[in-house]
């Protein structure tokens, strides 16, 4: 069944796995927001999660629907209830923002006849002979792609047959709003400094981030064992889903390098920016390529030295030896002399580059920026013609 579709205003349906936590996740509901106090009608559809409360604040209704599984059966019934959402409540655009949801919703859009679009987060693996192809080009059928990066655009074209005209570069964000030094109260930064006993007398160096091994945990270590003479404390935060065998592998890394005392492994906290706020230098250590690199734009709109890897992503969101310092990927001599480097700073080098890292962000990376574009290209694409 379809409908004559609404061309005065988009009525958005985002499609994703679940709503828990992770980059998607926060994209997706700074989105939602974004439309709902600009009055737009828009609707988001998952698995469910911890960040449906987000979305029940600003008043915009959740679909709770199976969309996290790969199932080929599940995906298939998702298609008409996807439809049935679509119908119902005049949707005219559907964004789709993961593989195995985009499959239900192209195909809803199909039978419904409404707009379908789709952002590539990011790389997404091949499989061998690229077999994964034909599973991955659901995220190239949008009669528009959001790319998150150049990197990501550049890949896009390189493994599937995309049109430039189809590709709109919006980068991710950070929301300044929380991720502002004057919004870190001393009670939340006291609490972080008791929970892990860090040292008054030492700078913190912090790596955030998934605990698995493409994040460059073990990289780390390694560099850290090459200046273990330095006057510094480091946290290992973030969660290990499950990898209980490579957590074990970094404890016995921080025993063989006589860093146990040196380096805590925290596992997950949720108040990144009171973490970020008693750290002195941030670090993203990818040893494969990030999409974009949130952790890195965190930690400059913080106003903390951001050492990155120099590919991906963090290519185009760090300007080196301004708002932080690239080193050389999956180099532990080359991330050693970075973090030698800022451990170096002065007081008042560390405050020139603060500030150029905290104006970067606002200049090219806040959430307003980034909803505004994305908005821009939901107005845009009900001004296409019906073609997908």
């Amino acid at each position: 069944m379809k409908f004559t579709l609404n061309k005065k205003k988009p009525v958005i349906l985002q499609v994703l796995p679940e709503l828990d936590h992770g980059g998607v996740e926060v994209g997706t509901v700074e989105v939602a927001t974004a439309l709902a106090n600009k009055g737009y009608k828009n609707f988001v559809a998952s698995l469910g999660g911890r960040m449906v409360y987000d979305l029940d604040k600003v008043k915009v209704k959740h679909f709770t629907l199976p969309l996290k599984t790969k199932n080929p059966f599940t995906i298939y019934k998702n298609i008409k209830r996807l439809e049935k959402i679509i119908l119902e409540n005049g949707v005219n655009i559907v964004h789709a923002r993961s593989r195995a949801p985009a499959w239900s919703a192209y195909w809803a859009t199909k039978r419904t006849g409404v707009k379908y679009i789709t952002t590539f987060h990011g790389t997404y693996g091949l499989g061998p002979l690229g077999i994964k192809k034909i599973y991955n080009k659901v995220m190239t059928k949008g009669r528009l792609i959001i790319s998150i990066s150049n990197h990501i655009t550049k890949h896009m074209k390189k493994n599937y047959d995309i049109q430039d005209e189809k590709v709109r570069l919006v980068h991710r964000c950070v929301n300044v709003e929380r991720f502002n030094p004057r919004a870190v109260s001393q009670e939340r930064m006291i609490k972080i400094i008791n929970d892990y006993r860090l040292p008054e007398d030492k700078p913190i160096i912090v790596l955030i981030g998934r605990v698995t091994r493409w994040k460059g945990q073990t990289l780390l270590i390694e560099a850290l064992s090459k200046l273990k003479h330095k006057n510094y404390h480091c946290l290992i935060v973030g969660s290990n889903q499950g990898r209980e065998y490579f957590t074990q592998e970094l404890k016995d890394m921080l025993e063989k390098y006589d860093l146990e005392g040196t380096v805590q492994i925290v596992g997950q906290n949720f108040d990144i920016p009171a973490i970020l706020m008693v750290s002195d230098i941030v670090l993203s250590t990818a040893i494969e390529p990030e999409a974009f690199g949130r952790a890195s734009i965190e930690g400059q709109a913080m106003g903390k030295i951001v050492l990155g890897s120099n590919h991906g992503g963090t290519l185009e969101n760090i300007v080196d030896g301004k708002s932080g310092r690239l080193f050389e990927n999956n180099n532990a001599d080359s991330l050693a002399e970075a973090i030698e480097w800022a451990l170096s700073l002065s007081d008042k080098e560390k405050e020139k580059i603060g500030k150029a890292a905290i104006k970067n962000v606002n200049d090219n990376f806040t959430k307003e920026i980034m909803c505004k574009k994305v908005i821009k290209v939901y107005d845009e694409l009900l001004e296409l013609d019906n073609e997908q």
